[in-house]
């Protein structure tokens, strides 16, 4: 390990993977407001569950690519399995752009198109999977390891807390109001950026020499599924799926039924609101990502004095309360003050808009506890479960795709039963079924 890398001093290498951790964030985070853009060309025709179609693109890549990714960094190598990431977010975010350029079909449908656009999302999937692999080793790394290693992985964390953010807001102010009219052209903007950050990012970390951390030495093989053996574990694994669903679901859903045209915005006869319903509709969602950053801060301070099992059993509870309480105050208005990416402005919108963004708070310290509670005494089996956990991220996918098709036949508020039913498993499972066995000591060896 060169002498530069233990002394953290190369920056130009800590800022670029910094944007790569904010860019992780950035393209997952654009899968579901993007839906917006598609929701009402023909062959969509305002479906919810099309409009999340991107976003479970998005996350099936972890379920092919999880354990792949990981025997690729073990082949590759840390530096080269960024830059192939990085190369394949570029090809993804570029067949989105693309998408935008395909001809509708002579009947006016967007199909085709469509097609295209998942086929961008996909590939983009497979790329934030290898670099969630790598970010975090790789600033660990840069720091030279031990408290500064931590230090600049905790700032990495706000970067991608802040892009999560910026970006159903971003595409919302881009789009406005959502129209038969709205296209892929109008949030060119944030593929630029995406374009420009990936193509950056490969160039400089070509020339810049990064060894890989030590791995330490050892004979045993550990199977893929061996910590499934662990009721502890296994349930955990479980939760995982549930959790990546609920974080994505709620303010994904949420923006769906703020701008819809069926919305409480479209439908309040207030022009200002009308003309602005995609913008407005983005930055609650975009609050509720930024809640999500508040949520990790204070998480940061508590979670040394508060055991996982605790502050899950009560986060889960609250959560499973504020969604409730939301989905029955939906004609009760409120002043909201909202993260707008560069400060705070008031907007008017139902109360339950306001009850769903305070459950980032919420969620924001759920994947870190769930980890704990499924690793806890796992020992050599560790390293397995993390694998298994990047599988189930998929999660993020398919319950939001579910939520949104309930949301076409019953309504948006209905389908929230689908976050509620696996909030109420995630405090069943800290509360009551997260304990490792009393013999896994044992079990362990």
């Amino acid at each position: 390990m060169s002498t530069e890398n233990k002394s953290g001093g190369n920056w130009v290498a800590i800022i670029t993977m910094m944007f790569i951790y904010g860019m992780i964030s950035f393209v997952t985070n654009l899968a579901a407001p993007m839906g917006k853009v598609w929701l009402l060309q023909k062959g969509i025709d305002g479906s919810n569950m099309l409009g999340m179609m991107g976003n479970m693109m998005n996350f099936a890549a972890y379920l092919f690519m999880g354990i792949p990714a990981g025997r690729m960094l073990t082949k590759c190598g840390y530096k080269k399995t960024a830059m192939i990431g990085i190369a394949t977010g570029f090809v993804g975010v570029g067949i989105q752009f693309l998408s935008g350029k395909v001809p509708f079909a002579a009947d006016g449908s967007a199909i085709i198109p469509f097609c295209v656009y998942l086929l961008g999302a996909f590939i983009c999937g497979f790329a934030v999977c290898m670099l969630n692999m790598v970010v975090n080793p790789m600033l660990n790394l840069l720091g030279g390891g031990g408290n500064r290693g931590n230090q600049l992985n905790m700032i990495g964390t706000t970067f991608n807390s802040l892009a999560g953010t910026a970006t159903p807001i971003l595409v919302g102010a881009l789009i406005g109001q959502i129209t038969k009219e709205t296209a892929v052209a109008d949030v060119n903007l944030v593929l630029y950026i995406a374009l420009t950050v990936f193509a950056a990012a490969f160039i400089i970390l070509s020339f810049i020499p990064i060894a890989n951390p030590e791995q330490g030495s050892t004979t045993e093989v550990i199977p893929v599924l061996a910590p499934l053996k662990f009721r502890h574990c296994l349930l955990g694994v479980i939760g995982i799926f549930m959790y990546v669903g609920i974080e994505i679901g709620i303010p994904a859903t949420m923006d769906l039924w703020l701008s819809s045209a069926n919305g409480p915005l479209m439908t309040s006869g207030n022009p200002d609101l009308v003309s602005n319903a995609a913008k407005i509709a983005g930055m609650a969602a975009g609050t509720y990502w930024f809640l999500m950053l508040v949520g990790r801060t204070i998480g940061a301070f508590i979670g040394g004095k508060i055991s996982s099992r605790v502050l899950m059993s009560f986060t889960t509870f609250v959560a499973i309360c504020l969604i409730i309480v939301g989905t029955q105050v939906t004609a009760v208005q409120a002043k909201m003050l909202v993260f707008t990416g560069s400060g705070f402005e008031t907007v008017q919108v139902p109360l339950t808009a306001l009850l769903f963004a305070l459950c980032g708070l919420m969620t924001s310290i759920m994947w870190p506890s769930t980890f704990n509670l499924a690793t806890e005494k796992l020992g050599k089996y560790t390293a397995a479960a993390s694998g298994l956990f990047m599988v189930m991220v998929v999660g993020g996918g398919v319950l939001p795709l579910v939520q949104n098709a309930i949301a076409d036949k019953c309504g948006h508020m209905v389908s929230y039963v689908i976050p509620v039913a696996a909030l109420a498993y995630l405090f069943l499972y800290s509360a009551f079924l997260s304990k490792p066995p009393k013999n896994i000591d044992e079990l362990v060896k």
